[in-house]
């Protein structure tokens, strides 16, 4: 019962700190989140899985709990089941960590309305949770769109200028994939006579069994199959984000608050990476391997064309952002490739990219908190004025550009490595997709170069009247944690991807590599 454990604390939290006065809901908030935090690193040190949660027996997932919730006669039976594998266990770590030091960075930044704020933080940090530990569709999918609730009031009522603007454009783009999606989930299972939405059962007829004939007349089982394939695809590419659909991210990261942003690039990417390996890649692994050319051609796509946009941008934040559109065609490349390295490779992406995001954007967001911009042409010479934040922010960057000893390094590597290999899957041409991909990093060295010598260094120079004061030391720490967690997985990434490997394991064989 460890998983609903999480969840309770975090939901009665969010009760408890949504009651509290401002004045004490920032620290209140931060001695729950600290809970979960500990409580996930525990079931870390704890975690004895083995396999893949979907294509494995119960036996073998952690912490796992199965119950009948809902049942309508023989038509159908939905579960509350919930437990992690070695893909599941790290991105939840992910989220309690990145949780508890958003809070701490919102300290300074969150001057209005904190009870609310806090409390709403809490609340999406439960739903994370379930996201990444749900295994039947229902409850994955009850909390999925729970996520998107306080999302659109932390971005809506403690954004920018064009907040609402932001909000409503992220609402509206994930709600709508959000139901592409889940039409996409419930024909194909309807339509192939399954009668559980639970995710493993269904991975099974799937994969194991077979299909059976389609229900729907004048569709076969694998149009049905192919038809859902791109309806889940193009629901998760929005969540990812992958271009041409990635145009509500740059939007919501620049009017989100600094501590939203570090939670919506290190965690609620992460969501749409993590959905399509458990149903594209798993169940429908078949149709991936079929499309495998254009799923790596998208890939590729989102590395350069993310990157280009990231190179003319003046914004700090959106730099940052832009490069999370990029760094997420790693993982998708990654995916298709549907070697072990290739799919362990992208879910450490998915740890390491938001560790280094959420690194990047607190750098961003204490910049902006002690000079009152981010345009690159306003300022310079800061690393004389603030030398933490300027070596931190600097290593953050290194590690985008997959600098070794960091983490960066070590998940681009895998992916390269098994992307490099996938012939069986992306045919020929893959080490043409790998290297078009690898050029990526090339570019993100020259954005991100250039953005740090034209605001670091030189002479100090600053268009506003602010002055730059030291940053208050609740500032600097998530920093010195995220970075240290950064350099930890670049030099021992073992701590990580052994489980990770362990649980992909049985995903190439699945997809015929």
């Amino acid at each position: 019962m460890m998983i609903e454990a999480l969840i309770a604390v975090c939901l009665v939290g969010a009760a408890a700190v949504f009651l509290a006065p401002d004045r004490y809901a920032g620290r209140l908030a931060f001695g729950i989140s600290v809970l979960p935090l500990v409580g996930s690193l525990f079931m870390y040190s704890q975690f004895d899985a083995s396999g893949n949660a979907l294509l494995a027996s119960s036996e073998n997932v952690a912490f796992y709990t199965r119950t009948t919730w809902i049942e309508v006669g023989e038509l159908f039976r939905l579960d509350w089941h919930v437990g992690l594998d070695g893909i599941s266990m790290p991105l939840l770590a992910l989220t309690t960590i990145l949780t508890t030091l958003a809070i701490v960075s919102a300290w300074t930044p969150i001057d209005e309305r904190q009870s609310q704020f806090y409390g709403l933080v809490l609340f999406m940090e439960a739903a994370l949770i379930g996201v990444f530990s749900a295994l039947d569709f229902f409850v994955w999918f009850v909390f999925w769109e729970a996520v998107l609730i306080p999302m659109y009031f932390l971005i809506g009522v403690w954004g920018g200028p064009r907040r609402k603007y932001a909000a409503i454009k992220f609402f509206v783009y994930t709600n709508i994939a959000s139901l592409v999606m889940f039409i996409g989930y419930v024909a194909l299972v309807i339509g192939l006579g399954i009668d559980t939405f639970d995710m493993a059962d269904v991975a099974t007829a799937l994969v194991v069994d077979g299909a059976a004939p389609s229900a729907f007349p004048g569709v076969s089982a694998d149009a049905l199959k192919t038809i859902a394939f791109f309806a889940m695809f193009a629901g998760f590419a929005v969540k990812v984000p992958v271009v041409p659909v990635h145009t509500w991210l740059p939007d919501a990261h620049v009017e989100a608050p600094t501590p939203v942003s570090v939670l919506l690039a290190g965690v609620l990417l992460k969501m749409g990476t993590y959905a399509l390996l458990r149903f594209n890649f798993t169940m429908l692994a078949d149709v991936a391997t079929e499309f495998a050319w254009l799923l790596a051609g998208l890939a590729v796509i989102s590395v350069i064309y993310g990157a280009m946009l990231a190179l003319a941008q003046q914004d700090l934040k959106r730099i940052v952002a832009y490069s999370s559109v990029s760094s997420m065609g790693y993982v998708i490349l990654g995916l298709v490739a549907y070697t072990t390295y290739g799919v362990g490779g992208a879910t450490f992406q998915m740890v390491s990219h938001g560790l280094i995001s959420g690194l990047m954007f607190m750098a961003v967001g204490v910049i902006y908190n002690t000079t009152h911009t981010r345009m690159v042409t306003d300022m310079s010479g800061l690393a004389d004025r603030m030398p933490i934040t300027t070596g931190i922010f600097l290593a953050g960057a290194f590690g985008y550009m997959g600098l070794p000893l960091m983490s960066g390094f070590a998940a681009e590597f895998y992916v390269f490595a098994g992307a490099f290999e996938a012939t069986e899957s992306i045919g020929t041409y893959a080490p043409i997709f790998t290297a078009l991909a690898m050029f990526g990093i090339v570019i993100v060295a020259g954005y991100l170069l250039f953005a740090m010598q034209r605001t670091l260094f030189g002479p100090f120079s600053l268009e506003t009247d602010y002055e730059v004061t030291r940053a208050p030391v609740h500032d600097v720490l998530p920093l010195f944690a995220l970075l240290g967690l950064v350099i930890l997985l670049g030099v021992a990434p073992e701590l990580a991807f052994e489980m990770i490997r362990d649980a992909v394991g049985a995903i190439p064989a699945v997809g015929g590599a």
